[in-house]
């Protein structure tokens, strides 16, 4: 048995303490009041170790970590203000006066959440709010924090990776003897890394994009099998998807990398996980709790899954995907939509024969005569946010995390990997064995498909093989995906509901995921030009892949 305390532990406990401080509060409320009037006091002593207001940022609609980081800071005495997801700028600082908090965090998965977080740093500077604010959340990360926030705040920015960290930094900020020696600890590391992040830059390497060009993958496509016709073009939508038969593919490593569940090598996938002396005591109680949700689930018909999955005629041009409507001839119509790429640019080493990748190089040209194909779709599992809330509302946080992380094991993409879960994966296969079908043959058991063992690809915009969100608005008007599905776009392009996930289908075998990694300023200029937006405004959306600094 293992001496430590584990977050599934924590967040069960807080279920009993809600629940015994709901009934005590209203004594607890009358004994204060006896003894403000007996002894004469003005005003009550604090009972809380500090305020902390948490949000999940504007046009962001993720928040299982922040969930989890306020329950925790809440077991450990902390009065906790969760503004809860998609939380404008205004309402955030209001919050945190109108409470007077004493530390605010801010939490994001997508990238554009970044831009949000260091607008919240620059507002917080004009109006000269000096609170501690912590950052959290998949894409953050100590470089960002460091070289893009903590520059525009004078006071404390500190970047949190997980909720276990938490209780620690907020208890060193709020101490009134550690909490400037800390300060000054994290400005000397963040210095550092700001040192760091521009000696890098300046020694990265890139090829010009007319070099990269030259040196992508170009294959003989008049040599390759020719590529399969889908058995159907435009759009299917698939209503109230049978959940059972997304059962088997759940990728369970991280469901419990949510509950900071981690094994170690060899024990760090599942169901391996279970043999982990350290953890695998709790990771099997907690396996086991969701198999019964889940199960609850999908037989009382509580959650929801739907899709849409789409196919056209598409040729390439450059580092362009063009789509076409059916029965067009590509070389005489104008195409219906054009998915734009962004190619490899970073300077490889001299050894390498690696081609510089763009994800229209899987894809025929159109100067080849070739007629080839592109799908696209988009998935969600729909009633989760609605069970989490009636879970809070019965102070019950164990089941309210539990039905978020099964919702996003059904349908999402986990944020790291551009591979999606369980209806994705289901999906995926149909559309290469019936779909499409240009893998009817296809006997792939499910630990065969984790590993990508299958042929094609189904990139995700915002992901590593195309880092730009703005792809998705081409997916939402082609495949008319808010009506078809109910998912829809926030104004930073996350879809809601949080649990869903959406993506390109290529189909040529020799397609492969890959990341872009960073780009230098002549591809931002011709991206910006093909898509017919100002170069400011690419920089923006595409800030973590820029290979300069904008400042």
């Amino acid at each position: 048995m293992p001496d430590s305390v584990y977050l599934p532990q924590v967040i069960k406990s807080a279920r009993v303490m809600k629940k015994a401080v709901g009934h005590l509060i209203p004594f607890m409320e009358k004994e204060r009041e006896e003894t403000r009037v007996l002894t004469g006091m003005i005003e009550d002593k604090d009972p809380y170790q500090g305020t902390i207001v948490l949000a999940t940022v504007k046009g962001d609609v993720h928040d299982i970590g922040k969930n989890i980081v306020g329950v925790v800071l809440g077991c450990n005495n902390f009065r906790v203000i969760d503004l809860g997801v998609m939380t404008p700028c205004d309402k955030i600082l209001k919050a945190a006066l109108d409470h007077k908090a004493d530390i605010i965090g801010l939490s994001g998965l997508i990238t554009p959440s970044l831009d949000e977080m260091i607008f919240v740093a620059k507002e917080m500077e004009r109006l000269a709010i000096k609170i501690p604010l912590l950052i959290g959340g998949a894409t953050t990360s100590r470089t960002h924090t460091a070289v893009k926030i903590a520059p525009r705040y004078s006071a404390p920015v500190i970047h949190v990776l997980d909720a276990s960290k938490s209780v620690v930094v907020c208890s060193q900020l709020l101490d009134e003897n550690l909490k400037d020696e800390y300060f000054e600890e994290i400005m000397e590391e963040y210095e550092d890394i700001r040192q760091d992040h521009y000696e890098s830059l300046k020694e990265r390497r890139y090829l010009t994009l007319r070099q990269a060009r030259e040196s992508g993958f170009h294959i003989d496509w008049l040599s390759e099998p020719p590529p399969v016709k889908p058995t159907f073009l435009g759009t299917r939508v698939f209503e109230d998807y049978d959940l059972q038969k997304l059962v088997d593919y759940i990728d369970w490593k991280p469901f419990f990398d949510v509950w900071q569940l981690r094994g170690k090598y060899p024990n760090r996938g599942f169901p391996k996980i279970f043999d982990d002396k350290a953890v695998g005591e709790e990771a099997k109680k907690v396996y086991d709790d969701a198999q019964n949700m889940l199960q609850a689930l999908i037989r009382q018909k509580q959650l929801h899954a739907r899709g849409v999955v789409g196919f056209w005629p598409a040729q390439s041009s450059q580092d362009d995907i063009h789509l076409y409507a059916e029965g067009a001839a590509p070389q005489a119509v104008e195409p219906i939509a054009t998915f734009y790429g962004l190619r490899q640019q970073a300077e490889k080493d001299s050894a390498s024969a690696d081609p510089y990748l763009c994800l229209s190089d899987f894809i025929a040209p159109l100067h080849s005569g070739i007629p080839d194909y592109l799908g696209l779709f988009a998935v969600a599992c729909f009633g989760v946010e609605e069970l989490s809330k009636a879970y809070e509302e019965e102070c019950d946080d164990y089941s309210s995390i539990m039905v978020k992380a099964l919702g996003d094991r059904l349908a999402e993409v986990e944020p790291r990997c551009p591979e999606a879960r369980a209806f994705a994966e289901e999906l995926h296969a149909r559309v290469r064995r019936e779909l499409w079908g240009y893998c009817g043959d296809e006997q792939l058991a499910v630990a065969d498909l984790r590993r990508l063992r299958y042929e094609g690809i189904r990139p995700a915009p915002g992901y590593p093989s195309q880092p730009d969100h703005t792809e998705k608005l081409t997916m939402w008007r082609l495949a008319d995906v808010e009506r078809h599905t109910g998912i829809r776009l926030t104004e930073s392009l996350a879809m809601a509901p949080a649990s869903a996930v959406s993506g390109l289908y290529f189909s040529n075998l020799r397609s492969r995921y890959f990341a872009v990694g960073k780009i230098s300023k002549d591809q931002i200029e011709d991206y910006a030009l093909r898509k017919n937006m100002s170069v400011a405004e690419v920089e923006k959306w595409l800030g973590p892949i820029l290979g300069y600094d904008t400042d």
